[in-house]
């Protein structure tokens, strides 16, 4: 790594090899280029590992699963509170990788150390609360019991914006049920993952129970989705490709989990406190520099507080600095990619062709920087209203009456978070009982946590990540009926 920005204390996690079996294994293609998103440097050349390395991890996954299953649950927990520790322990080497692969600014990366490390805390807690039911019989001489197992292998696809948080949120449930598990971390981001690996083996976990799979999606796809012996794909990312690993796993009649896109609305109203409406804002909209599936993408206003709002808010968006996430003056760190920058300035151009009005920020200044900016007067039309934006990009749309907004709000496909500011208990109620949801935030931008169930309706995915409903997900029933008793 460069000696000038986000040297290690310990070099040895920066790894460029895939974890497999327990072994560190060299790549079968041409390595994965992983590049700062600031300077463009190369950080790493990673392994790029085939379809015959990923079937070898199914299949020492499949090999590890009995002993791993059979070990008592206080056993398994201890290990993931091991791995828990050793992550406190090397917190800022960690934060320094991800900042150096996804971008983010130095104090964002500390906080998604620190949200990973809930979910290990969490479920090395969890896995002795996994209890099972003792049914009353039907009839006399009999017993009737209900035991809950592990799925068994499971794959987890994991993206790039929380390389770290969203692939501690799937193993630590999994490990604490039982499973054994082959992750694939998104290939601009995988020395997070492969850092995590590397902390698991100096915990205790056995070879094969949890192995990283570094390379091109498509042939490591394909093999964790048509092998008969991986019973569970979890997938983070976009809903094109989780509806296309859907139907993949549909053959096979694997369980899925999927927390897929988002078009997230803000709903502020004329009784909202016009300080918390701004943070609210300010938090739900531009942490991760907007690269959040549960970012903020609409936000509608009610005309009564609206121009207040505006001013307040832009005035706060104006403030925001954007540069290298190592410059802890910085509030947004550069974008994943020149894709990114692209669509943010597609999203802003249009919004302004079609009438809106510019109140801070503007075109980016060059290279993966953009700019944070807050547009006004934004169309219902506008593609920055229809569509995820995925970066720094804020447009607030005015609406007149509480019916409006909630018809607004619910106008996507999609259903995976909304936020609104209110003061009325009464349009509190209502309002998130009527938004088309999985989570809803009441006066905060800030709402995941491992202890309460993150998950999606509609386009937006399938199941649920944190809480004890994150581990029933690699749990299955096992009905038990005794007679002759």
């Amino acid at each position: 790594m460069n000696q000038a920005r986000g040297k290690l204390d310990e070099a040895d996690l920066l790894i460029s090899r895939a974890y497999v079996a327990g072994e560190w294994l060299e790549g079968d293609d041409t390595p994965i280029r992983v590049e700062d998103p600031f300077t463009l440097e190369t950080i790493a050349e990673v392994a790029s590992v085939n379809a015959s390395t990923a079937q070898q991890a199914v299949n020492a996954a499949a090999g590890a699963l009995p002993a791993w299953a059979a070990r008592p649950a206080k056993e398994r927990g201890a290990i993931v509170r091991r791995w828990f520790e050793l992550i406190v322990q090397h917190r800022e080497d960690l934060a320094r990788l991800i900042t150096r692969e996804n971008g983010k600014p130095m104090r964002e990366a500390r906080g998604e150390v620190d949200y990973a490390n809930q979910f290990m805390e969490f479920y090395a807690d969890e896995a002795t609360r996994v209890l099972g039911e003792i049914i009353p019989a039907a009839e006399p001489g009999r017993r009737m019991l209900a035991e809950r197992e592990p799925v068994g292998v499971c794959a987890a696809i994991t993206p790039w914006n929380f390389p770290l948080a969203m692939l501690t949120r799937k193993a630590a449930p999994a490990m604490a049920a039982g499973c054994t598990m082959v992750a694939k971390p998104a290939g601009q981001t995988p020395l997070s993952a492969l850092a995590f690996a590397f902390l698991g083996q100096e915990a205790g976990i056995p070879p094969g129970v949890f192995s990283v799979v570094t390379g091109r999606a498509g042939p490591i796809g394909e093999v964790v989705t048509q092998s008969p012996a991986v019973r569970k794909l979890t997938f983070t990312g976009s809903t094109p490709v989780g509806t296309m690993l859907m139907a993949a796993c549909a053959p096979t009649m694997k369980r899925v989990s999927m927390e897929l896109g988002g078009n997230a609305p803000l709903l502020i109203f004329d009784d909202a406190d016009l300080d918390t409406a701004v943070e609210t804002a300010i938090v739900a909209k531009f942490r991760n520099s907007g690269q959040s599936c549960i970012a903020a993408n609409r936000i509608y206003v009610q005309d009564g507080i609206r121009d207040r709002f505006l001013s307040a808010f832009a005035g706060r968006v104006s403030q925001m600095s954007a540069g290298d996430g190592f410059d802890e003056q910085n509030d947004i760190g550069p974008l994943i990619d020149e894709a990114a920058i692209a669509k943010v300035e597609e999203h802003r151009e249009d919004a302004l062709t079609r009438g809106g009005r510019l109140l801070a920020g503007g075109a980016s200044p060059g290279g993966r920087i953009a700019l944070p900016t807050l547009l006004a007067n934004v169309p219902e039309q506008a593609m920055l209203a229809q569509e995820e934006t995925f970066g720094p990009l804020a447009g607030v749309i005015g609406f007149d009456t509480v019916e409006r907004a909630i018809g607004l709000a619910n106008d996507t496909p999609f259903g995976l978070a909304a936020y609104l500011c209110s003061q009325d208990p009464a349009k509190i109620a209502h309002v998130s009982r009527a938004l088309e949801t999985g989570m809803v935030g009441i006066n905060t931008g800030l709402i995941s946590s491992a202890h309460a169930p993150f998950g999606g309706v509609k386009m937006s995915g399938v199941g649920r990540e944190g809480s004890h409903q994150g581990i029933e997900e690699y749990l299955s029933t096992k009905y038990i009926c005794q007679a002759g008793l």
